[in-house]
């Protein structure tokens, strides 16, 4: 991180501690108090008595250094709940009021400044989780991520955003941090250039994003990310927050005006900026060991010998222990280091074989099944605006799955919601739920409302379309049905449904009846 945001953000610091001091006099009210202090990243939880820090780093990459920051604030401030979040970053739960402003300086001295984690600014700059590592990448977006993330600390204090913008780059079609519907997304080509989409975005009215550029130079991108900020300065919404989201410039404007509009802002930035990126991309000096390795959780790394180890905590939640024994293992490993997924799990990359058997044995304990890597935010329990308890949810479903012993792949990762917000991204899976509520000849009953066929692969990208509720407590016994019938003819889910669309739609019929 640039020492010169560190010097202008920390004395910011001083502000921040004094609205949380008077958050808790109850001189602030709970929505005063959230408008600013997500612009540091945090926010009071349900009840107001605690508070979330996010750590922002860009494409979610948690290097030897940053981790042991991490594991030595938990241990001092009794941390025991931490969040990985579908925006590939950290967030520390249950934080006491008075621990709040140490913790957060801490963290801004160690290279995660949370500053814009939160509120109305450009948001943690995502890339695909194996970038610079994968077998089939087009090219290494990391090194351009973390530049956009640098170049975006700088609009923090001196652009007024209608509110936030979040931008992602991806190395593949697989197109993981959903570079086609983000208020700004750089997919990679196989030419080595960026194809560039713009105004997309879950939640309420979402939408797919507007291609506005087509097979531009890597090191063009910053030009790319002002004239994103300049449009949508110039024409986002102040007036209705509601509204205040760039995918609704496709409304105001029309899809063609957008782009038009886009363009005019791109080429006065280009006659007026110099803006070109000096990327320097990383080489991997580190070979292997002369062993060879397998596992499901195991890739292969186009580095020669060496191997990425996937590991997903249940429902994103990773405990301090976990990831303490984390760092006392890796801590000596050469090149090392983790790389968080836009699916709440994490990669523990550069291990040759030997070491990939190390960190394989000490992650056994997380998600078995391709469905116990279902997405969850934290849900109502910890969130000020969640409606239901997306953790809990996603528990109750994997111990009734479990009971059942379904084969892997039977059943699908499922995306979890608590609220329309999306922070779980129900609407890119090909089963999502979103907290909802459904009136029964009983009255209203806590439920979630079913989104079907999403699909984020570009070039195949599908926002899931919302169904009627299902109460909590059918839920896993909606999962356990399919589960069954699908075990039943010995398929997986993603084969099933293509033969069986009709039997699916009764079957939630049943449950949404």
């Amino acid at each position: 991180m640039p020492v010169d945001y560190l010097s202008e953000f920390l004395p910011d610091l001083d502000e921040f501690r004094e609205k949380t001091i008077q958050f808790h006099k109850k001189e602030l009210s709970v929505a005063e108090y959230k408008k600013f202090s997500g612009g540091f990243g945090s926010y009071a939880e349900r009840g107001g008595e605690t508070h979330m820090l996010r750590l922002r780093m860009a494409g979610g990459q948690i290097t030897k250094e940053r981790l042991r920051y991490i594991v030595e604030t938990c241990s001092n401030y009794h941390i025991e709940i931490m969040k990985l979040t579908t925006c590939q970053s950290i967030q520390l739960h249950h934080v006491k009021a008075e621990d709040l402003y140490d913790m957060m300086a801490a963290a801004w001295k160690a290279g995660m400044i949370s500053r814009g984690g939160g509120g109305d600014f450009p948001r943690n700059v995502m890339a695909s989780p194996l970038s610079g590592v994968q077998r089939e990448e087009y090219f290494d977006v990391l090194p351009y991520a973390r530049a956009a993330g640098d170049y975006m600390m700088g609009f923090i204090k001196a652009v007024k955003f209608p509110r936030k913008l979040k931008v992602g780059f991806s190395n593949s079609p697989a197109n993981e941090t959903h570079v086609t519907f983000r208020d700004l997304g750089f997919a990679a080509t196989p030419e080595g250039t960026f194809d560039v989409y713009a105004a997309g975005g879950l939640g309420i009215n979402p939408k797919l994003g507007v291609c506005v550029a087509k097979g531009i130079r890597p090191d063009k991108v910053l030009y790319y990310i002002k004239a994103m900020v300049n449009t949508f300065t110039a024409y986002g919404d102040y007036e209705n927050r509601a509204r205040a989201r760039t995918r609704y410039l496709q409304d105001t404007l029309g899809k063609e005006g957008f782009v038009k509009a886009y363009q005019e802002k791109l080429e006065e930035v280009s006659a007026t900026e110099q803006l070109d990126a000096d990327i320097v991309i990383p080489v991997l000096s580190k070979t292997g060991c002369g062993e060879a390795v397998e596992d499901k959780r195991i890739i292969p790394q186009k580095q020669e010998g060496l191997y990425a180890v996937f590991y997903q905590p249940v429902g994103g939640i990773l405990t301090p222990a976990k990831a303490k024994q984390l760092y006392d293992l890796i801590k000596d490993m050469e090149h090392v280091e983790i790389r968080l997924t836009a699916d709440e799990g994490l990669y523990v990359i550069n291990c040759n074989a030997k070491e990939a058997n190390k960190v394989l044995e000490l992650t056994s304990d997380g998600a078995g099944t391709l469905f116990e890597t279902s997405v969850a935010c934290i849900g109502n329990a910890v969130c000020q605006v969640g409606l239901r308890d997306s953790q809990a949810m996603l528990r109750d479903c994997v111990e009734a799955v479990r009971k059942e012993n379904f084969a892997d792949g039977v059943l699908p990762r499922i995306h979890i919601s608590g609220c329309p917000s999306s922070c779980g991204t129900h609407q890119t899976a090909g089963i999502g739920l979103r907290g909802a509520v459904k009136q029964t000849p009983d009255g209203p009953q806590p439920a979630f409302a079913i989104f079907t066929g999403g699909c984020d692969q570009q070039g195949k990208e599908v926002i899931a379309d919302a169904g009627k509720s299902i109460t909590i407590g059918d839920i896993p016994r909606f999962f356990v049905e399919l589960g069954k019938m699908i075990s039943s003819e010995n398929m997986k889910y993603k084969d099933w449904i293509q033969c069986n669309q009709e039997r699916f739609d009764n079957l939630v019929s049943k449950y949404t009846a």
